[in-house]
């Protein structure tokens, strides 16, 4: 779709375009809607965390207001998620934890992130060892998350575009306090 590849290379014109070809060859205007809230988790992802939320926005004030006026809404949308910095980390992320848990659907959740209700889950140590992590400094813990099998994977790679330089600068500051953490045991 050319309004999806428009906005995927950071093109505005060429979105706006597209768009306006679309809306004059009388498209669904859902379907153009749902395409740019897809793009906008798709292709955008963490690098904007704004570009998800600002895409069903415009997609409910297209649904509120209809056309002609709501199509400036759908314009808006799409202008922003070809100007919003890209990062398809998260889409690539989701797919390799798909792959795994397809291949893990048998393992056993770790006993110590499965609640105890009652005293035989108690007895048979269900949460023993949880670490509740705001009682810890930096609200961290060495505790791995995963099962047994797939403990030292990481599934989520921040592309460094935009806000993911953020979070990828934040992921690798705790990773390193947490294997301090690891190495004082």
């Amino acid at each position: 779709m050319a309004l999806h590849k428009s906005m995927r290379n950071s093109d505005p014109d060429g979105s706006l375009y597209w768009l306006g070809r679309m809306l004059e060859a009388a498209e669904d205007t859902l379907y153009i809607a749902r395409r740019i809230v897809r793009f906008a988790s798709e292709d955008v992802g963490l690098a904007d965390p704004m570009a998800l939320p600002l895409a069903v926005s415009a997609m409910q004030a297209f649904h509120f207001i209809g056309p002609p006026e709501g199509m400036l809404a759908l314009a808006e949308a799409a202008v922003y998620m070809a100007t919003a910095p890209k990062s398809n980390a998260l889409y690539k992320s989701y797919d390799s934890v798909l792959e795994d848990v397809r291949n893990t659907l048998a393992d056993p959740v770790p006993l110590h992130l499965r609640n105890a209700p009652t005293r035989l889950m108690k007895n048979l140590n269900y949460g023993k060892g949880y670490q509740y992590a705001h009682d810890f400094e930096n609200r961290l813990t060495d505790m791995t998350c995963l099962p047994d099998s797939l403990k030292d994977r990481l599934y989520y790679v921040p592309s460094g575009n935009g806000f993911e330089k953020t979070i990828g600068d934040r992921l690798k500051e705790w990773r390193e306090k947490i294997k301090q953490l690891r190495e004082k045991k």
